[in-house]
């Protein structure tokens, strides 16, 4: 048993996959992709990436329902688990803001991710409101810190400084948030929204930690080239529902305007998709 499975209480598979999950963030960056269920996590693990991600709005869209605080904590936990059951690579769980108005429960909510086996979660400075007021979401980031395993867990926290919320221009808030939150025990500082390319730099040499900047979302910016800018972790948030949503879509009208079957070119196959899953 080494030490930080001893210190940490965590299986051993557990802890493995937080120290891969967490040397990923050293490299020279990597795309982390968004599952929002069971099933599109493991074709994400057979596509062969090293790590997933859950996504909120996938999984709310998956119940019928907007993102954005839809979806109570016990039910997103619910499918986080379903997610990190389903494969064998690491899981990083997107937590929202928390699931509570005090850094209590923020703690609770993150400690209840841990148990479910996530290696990883975001946590946002953003409520219905607007932005939480600095102290406040840097006392809500060292709350979750103190809730994981030191090691165990890669603590991801967002600022929404780039959806508004701040007067000027967003870039200097950003970084005194980021360090602010590095500083309470985030191991990592994702900026969502920002798209200039070379404010992405500025911001990688700014911030003391690896910036995680999300593709598809308000920027046509691929992946590859958001890593040549200093991005460490590449996410996709909801795209990847979207997109799956808008071959749903796209299907349904040919099938009720035309009735031809052109969607299905390119379709998993019945028996694949039963091996796939070892039915």
């Amino acid at each position: 048993m080494d030490t930080l499975e001893r210190d940490s209480g965590l299986p051993a598979h557990q802890v493995s996959k937080a120290e891969a999950f967490r040397a990923l963030h050293t490299g020279r960056g990597f795309v982390l992709p968004n599952a929002w269920d069971a099933g599109s996590a493991r074709i994400l693990e057979q596509v062969g990436f090293p790590a997933i991600a859950t996504t909120s709005a996938g999984i709310a869209w998956s119940l019928g329902v907007p993102d954005g605080g839809r979806v109570d904590r016990d039910t997103m936990l619910e499918h986080i688990g379903r997610i990190v059951r389903a494969v064998d690579v690491p899981v990083t769980a997107d937590l929202e803001a928390g699931y509570g108005d005090t850094p209590e429960e923020v703690a609770r909510t993150v400690a209840l991710a841990v148990e479910l086996g996530a290696v990883g979660g975001n946590l946002e400075d953003a409520r219905a409101g607007g932005l939480y007021g600095i102290g406040e979401a840097v006392d809500r980031v060292a709350a979750a810190r103190a809730a994981a395993p030191a090691g165990a867990f890669v603590l991801n926290a967002r600022t929404d400084t780039y959806f508004g919320g701040v007067s000027g221009d967003p870039f200097d808030a950003t970084v005194e948030r980021a360090t602010r939150y590095v500083e309470a025990g985030a191991d990592c500082v994702f900026v969502p929204g920002v798209v200039e390319e070379d404010t992405i730099r500025r911001l990688v040499a700014a911030i003391p930690a690896p910036l995680n900047v999300v593709a598809g979302l308000a920027s046509t910016v691929d992946a590859t080239t958001l890593m040549s800018l200093g991005a460490r972790r590449v996410s996709l948030g909801g795209s990847l529902a979207r997109a799956a949503l808008g071959l749903l879509e796209r299907a349904g009208r040919e099938l009720l305007d035309t009735g031809t079957l052109g969607f299905l070119d390119g379709a998993i196959g019945y028996a694949d998709l039963q091996r796939r899953f070892g039915g």
